[in-house]
């Protein structure tokens, strides 16, 4: 069984401590006068409906235990005629009626709602096709803010496909009378817009080049809104700006200048420690010192360290965004520094990493080609069933390892923290060069993912195969194969807990020479911001390079997601589907597909 449970993190950046203080006596809590709510039944609008509309306070769907009290504050008592006029003028009830009764403890609300406006016809007179975006129909309630909605989708759309003269007309005619409208919509999409000279300002210490490798609303490229987004995001991602604003509101015949003006960071030091539970490592406890713009031009320089009884950590990694450019194509450099000591189920891993590497980005791919060195020392454990010794050897010894490497990423999704679309793809591959103690390797995982929606529904699909070819056989440290197990692979088990499966039900402690991993997962919104979601994980790990003939893992379960500013965070239940006592309990923010 497999549990994470987070309990404290305290952060600190640039010497102030952010903190919550509950149960403070010096804070009262202010208590608002208010009146209950009683509302006709039967009426066009579910009640939940009009307690959001008129800010109505009520038992949410999950205090089922509660009964029913909805109430509203004294304060918005004067405006609520004005408000339910404004909510039913825009659901197309232009004739809807109330009347409002009050009493010291009660506010009695009678609508007559009366005939709406219906859709008689839509005319559509364009030279680019949006009969897609207008999402109307004949014979429908008239909804004013769903006319708002289409005309800024189409506007929407022009821009993303370079539109960025049109002319667009949108009128709805009502006739109160009849309780009809007619709908207009007239388009002129206008010549293709390119994107003008890129101007850079407010830099201090990092030169325009640096800037200019993250632009991805290139001179001369055709005009895309969703590129100056691209161009925000990554000018953010370099983490050295307060701010960032990017100007595409001046055109000349049809070409549009970017202006870019940036704040400089002002407080360079972020601190960062945490204490926590993992039941994989343990307690742990945790620190991150990072300075950014670390002498200029967009440079980091972080400093990691880590403790738990089970794993011990020190980085330090650099990071220098622009390091060379050849042909127009910019390159970083980076480099990290480590120490870890990790135990597996049966075998102590002890490690000194160091790695030295090139990257170019642009605004869909990753490119990055570099060498590592390692220094590995494994150790079997004396925790291993009696007779099984042989059985679960592991490679024990030092090991002295040196490979040139190279990670490719292409992200085509809509979205890192939310995707609805796209596909993920990743290829890394690594080869170990020999030598009188070592021998020839190859070590290849390829990634991909793909995402699509179905109305609410949001279906998700990853695939994994993994090898690890050598020249002699179990000649590489037991860590330098795969293991499976945690959020990223199957969520039965803890990270890095499986290895070579025996059978759909059993697995050993020494890593595999083949790995493949196929998950499957359903997300369907229950309310707002949170979301249920289903879910399969199958898993095959043999000890023979490109041998797919194994037993399989196979997982389900269930979770809930509720959305943040930093991505959905996450709780999983899986449970193996041959050996249901065999079941995992996950949490993580960020999304895994």
């Amino acid at each position: 069984m497999y549990k994470s449970i987070i309990f404290l993190t305290i952060f600190f950046c640039s010497n102030t401590l952010y903190a919550s203080l509950l149960g403070d006596d010096n804070v009262k809590e202010i208590i608002l006068p208010t009146h209950k709510v009683e509302i006709d039944n039967k009426l066009y609008f579910d009640k939940s409906v009009l307690y959001d509309a008129l800010s109505i306070e009520n038992k949410s769907m999950f205090e089922f235990w509660k009964e029913d009290n909805p109430t509203i504050k004294d304060k918005l008592l004067p405006t609520l005629n004005t408000t339910l006029h404004a909510f039913y003028n825009s659901e197309g009830f232009y004739d809807a009626e109330f009347s409002i009764e009050e009493t010291n403890t009660t506010v009695y609300v009678h609508i007559t709602e009366n005939r709406p406006v219906i859709i008689k016809e839509i005319k559509i007179i364009s030279d680019y096709d949006i009969k897609e975006f207008i999402t109307f129909n004949q014979g429908e309630i008239f909804q004013a803010k769903k006319f708002i909605a289409i005309k800024s989708k189409i506007k929407s759309e022009l821009l993303k496909s370079g539109y960025c003269s049109a002319e667009l007309e949108s009128k709805a005619y009502v006739d109160l009378d009849k309780h009809s409208v007619e709908i207009n919509y007239l388009l002129k999409k206008g010549g293709v817009c390119t994107f003008g000279k890129v101007t850079v300002k407010g830099t201090e210490s990092i030169d325009d080049e640096v800037i200019e490798s993250r632009v991805r609303a290139v001179e001369g490229r055709r005009f895309n809104s969703e590129l100056v987004q691209d161009t925000s995001a990554a000018l953010y991602g370099l983490q050295a700006f307060d701010s960032v604003f990017i100007g595409v509101d001046r055109k000349f015949y049809n070409v549009v200048p970017v202006d870019i003006v940036v704040k400089e960071i002002s407080k360079p030091y972020h601190f960062e420690a945490g204490l926590g539970y993992d039941s994989y490592v343990g307690p742990r406890v945790h620190s991150s010192l990072t300075k950014y713009n670390f002498y200029g031009n967009a440079q980091k320089l972080n400093i990691k360290l880590a403790w738990s009884r089970l794993e011990q950590t020190a980085v330090v990694n650099f990071y220098r965004p622009i390091f060379m450019t050849i042909y127009d194509y910019h390159m970083g450099i980076g480099a990290d520094l480590s120490y870890t000591n990790l135990e597996y189920d049966g075998f102590q891993e002890e490690k000194g990493f160091f790695r030295v590497y090139l990257e170019h980005i642009t605004e869909r791919s990753n490119l990055r080609v570099g060498i590592a060195s390692e220094v590995i020392n494994i150790t079997a454990l004396d925790n291993l069933k009696v007779g099984d010794e042989l059985r679960y050897a592991v490679n024990e010894g030092q090991f002295v390892l040196t490979y040139p490497y190279v990670n490719f990423v292409y992200d085509a999704r809509d979205s890192k923290l939310n995707p609805k679309f796209g596909y993920y793809f990743s290829a890394y591959l690594e080869t170990g060069l020999s030598d009188e103690e070592s021998s020839t390797y190859y070590k290849t995982l390829i990634e991909g993912r793909l995402i699509h929606s179905f109305d609410k529904a949001t279906l998700s699909a990853v695939g994994k195969i993994g090898i690890v070819d050598e020249d002699k056989e179990n000649s590489l440290p037991e860590s330098k194969y795969f293991f499976a197990g945690g959020a990223y692979s199957n969520r039965a088990y803890g990270f890095r807990e499986i290895g070579v499966i025996v059978s759909p039900s059993e697995d050993s402690i020494n890593g595999a020479s083949t790995w493949a991993n196929l998950s499957f997962e359903v997300n369907y919104p229950i309310m707002d911001d949170l979301y249920g979601a289903v879910f399969s994980d199958n898993t095959l790990l043999t000890g023979v390079a490109y041998d797919f003939s194994g037993d399989v893992i196979s997982s389900a379960g269930i979770g809930v997601r509720y959305m943040t500013p930093m991505g959905p965070f996450k709780l999983d239940i899986g449970m193996n589907v041959a050996d249901r006592s065999q079941y995992g309990i996950s949490f993580q923010i960020g999304q895994s597909f």
